[in-house]
């Protein structure tokens, strides 16, 4: 789940993905690039670990 830290505002996505499900891509450099859908969109979202929780 992507859930936004103001605290840290480097590698910060988007606020509209803010909540949203997704699943691990790839790694690049220091980030995580998640796929996740919007509406009837694919895309991709490049966000560090400190804005990323794991679902159980």
């Amino acid at each position: 789940a992507i859930v936004l830290d103001g605290g840290q505002q480097g590698g910060m996505p988007h606020r509209r993905f803010h909540g949203r499900t997704g699943f691990i891509e790839k790694r690049q450099g220091v980030a995580w690039v998640v796929a996740v859908k919007d509406g009837n969109m694919q895309k991709t979202v490049i966000a560090r670990p400190e804005h990323l929780r794991p679902l159980e």
